[in-house]
């Protein structure tokens, strides 16, 4: 067992302060990775203060962080894929039965026997699982993404969450087929980077906010083609039947008839974000054979296919870099939504 340090919350309140722990000894198939990043998702906020317990409650002391890069400093004698000096993400899981329908399709995040998580997860040994907050982690080398060398690595890290998060989707429903067009609602974290996967596809991309204060954002800086108030019904009955798909991205409680009736007949709308409830009347989908599905972050094979295509296009998250010590002050303002658009914690130079 090797010491490891890291910011960990020890109760609800969901403060982070700094702990030390010991990770496994590098197994045979185990990629060791020195990481220098780690992106802040929502979902760090979420499980350090136990709002998620429907997936059995968080656990502490609880080490969070699911958007993980950093160096390789030792491989296992199977871990081939792998050598030491490779640049390499982790993102939302770390272990799967790596057996079932799903696993082999790579599509582990919807493993039939359950996922393990990257932090607040028991593990095959009966370990709780630890997260990116910290100096270094020890994992199976099935759930590591490349990422090359010419990519920055504190701007690769959102991408192995908010990144495959929006991206699965769009490919599953075939929104790369340039001409389409794609409605964006949020434009946080995920929301902006499905603005420029869809620009980066050749779509027609149209961005829905509660906040004018985003227009000149969305349409100047990320290439928006269209931003829409979505309290404005004449902004929004303009768009009526108009949208081939859309990702909605929005955590906070929102109506989804509006949206629904944007969509063009047979279109789909699919929820990424987590609200408290999803409620709509039946008439927004039989009128118009209209869809509304859920997406994970993704399969393995697909995140890399992501973050090559990101690399080949030049395509980056806007990110803050922080120092661990302002992590606290970082998770209350993701809470109110100040921030452009994911902080990512410089592990390296600020954890020691």
């Amino acid at each position: 067992m090797e010491e490891c340090l890291g910011w960990a919350a020890r109760d609800p309140s969901g403060f982070l302060s700094p702990y030390k722990f010991s990770r496994r000894v590098v197994g045979s198939d185990d990629v060791s990775v020195k990481i220098t990043h780690c992106g802040v998702c929502y979902a760090d906020v979420a499980w350090t203060r136990d709002k998620l317990g429907g997936f059995g409650g968080s656990k502490y002391p609880l080490v969070p962080g699911h958007e993980i890069v950093g160096i390789v400093k030792e491989v296992g004698s199977n871990a081939q894929g792998f050598k030491v000096g490779d640049h390499v993400g982790v993102g939302t899981l770390v272990n799967s039965c790596r057996d079932c329908e799903y696993c082999n399709m790579y599509m582990d995040v919807y493993c039939s026997k359950g996922v393990v998580r990257t932090f607040s997860s028991v593990d095959v040994d009966g370990t709780i699982t630890k997260g990116g907050y910290s100096t270094f982690i020890v994992v199976h080398q099935r759930y590591c993404s490349r990422i090359p060398d010419v990519y920055p690595l504190p701007l690769a890290a959102p991408l192995l969450c908010a990144g495959i998060t929006v991206y699965s989707p769009m490919m599953r429903h075939k929104m790369n087929e340039p001409g389409k067009s794609l409605g964006v609602i949020g434009l946080g974290g995920l929301g902006h980077l499905a603005v420029k996967f869809g620009k980066a596809f050749g779509l027609s991309v149209s961005v829905f906010s509660m906040s004018l204060s985003k227009k000149d954002e969305a349409l100047n800086k990320l290439g928006a083609d269209g931003f829409v108030i979505s309290s404005d019904e004449e902004q929004m009955k303009a768009m009526v039947k108009s949208l081939d798909f859309i990702i909605d991205t929005a955590s906070g409680d929102h109506p989804f008839d509006p949206y629904m009736s944007l969509l063009k007949t047979g279109s789909t709308l699919v929820v990424v974000g987590v609200p408290t409830q999803v409620k709509l009347s039946p008439i927004s989908l039989i009128s118009g054979m209209k869809s509304i599905s859920g997406s994970a972050t993704g399969g393995i094979k697909e995140r890399q296919e992501m973050v090559d295509f990101c690399a080949a296009h030049s395509i980056y998250p806007d990110v803050e870099i922080i120092p661990i010590q302002y992590i606290n002050e970082a998770l209350e303002k993701l809470i109110k939504g100040d921030v452009n658009y994911r902080f990512v914690i410089d592990i390296e130079n600020s954890l020691k």
